[in-house]
């Protein structure tokens, strides 16, 4: 008669190997790809678990870069951004590299310096359909894209849109030296007179969300 095997045992938290970091469920780690060309993976773990042996695995749920997913990388997509997939996973504990953090967009867009351990998720990902969740977000500018953290933008003084310095015919440099910007539409003859004193570079989450413009499918 085959004997039962030992159960399994749930743990509170793990120790990375070779430094002093402990991760613990609801935590984001960066995981070793089998490809040491590619960047590391980036997870949040659910669970961990340690066998009768003491090996320690992890449940985790992966999140994927806007390359991984159905359709690419797009304009949009932010250098740091990642996607919260419905996609789950048991790796072993030995795997994890350390610890990361992936940021709310509304807060990641608030952060002075972002570090190499910061990341930000603004959509959740089915993988097998390419859907996305919430599959509708505001755009902006005369382009009518979702806003990239990554990319100046700069707000226009009459309609309060934010613009790509490109689509309004100017370099990066050029609107950085503005003091005030109108969009095509909203100046005039007069307004371009006016003294030139006060700037906003990037947009805040709240000026965003108070723009009422049409709204357009992601995927």
């Amino acid at each position: 008669m085959a004997k039962t095997k030992p159960g399994k045992k749930d743990l509170d938290s793990y120790n990375i190997k070779g430094t002093n970091k402990v991760v613990r469920p609801g935590d984001c780690v960066s995981m070793r790809p089998s490809d040491s060309n590619k960047p590391p993976y980036v997870a949040r773990v659910e669970k961990i678990e340690a066998d009768h042996r003491n090996n320690v695995k992890v449940r985790v749920r992966w999140y994927y870069r806007p390359e991984e997913s159905i359709g690419g990388r797009r304009q949009f997509h932010g250098a740091k951004e990642l996607f919260l997939s419905d996609h789950y996973d048991m790796q072993s504990a030995h795997t994890i590299d350390g610890k990361c953090t992936v940021h709310s967009f509304k807060n990641y867009t608030k952060l002075e310096n972002v570090g190499a351990e910061d990341y930000f998720c603004r959509f959740e990902y089915k993988a097998a359909t390419g859907g996305f969740t919430p599959d509708r977000v505001a755009v902006y500018c005369k382009c009518e894209m979702p806003y990239n953290p990554d990319d100046l933008m700069v707000q226009c003084e009459g309609c309060k849109d934010w613009f790509h310095p490109s689509c309004m015919g100017k370099t990066i440099e050029e609107a950085k030296k503005l003091d005030r910007f109108w969009c095509s539409d909203c100046s005039s003859d007069d307004d371009t007179k006016r003294a030139l004193n006060s700037f906003s570079v990037s947009p805040s989450v709240e000026a965003k969300a108070e723009t009422k413009r049409q709204k357009r499918g992601v995927n």
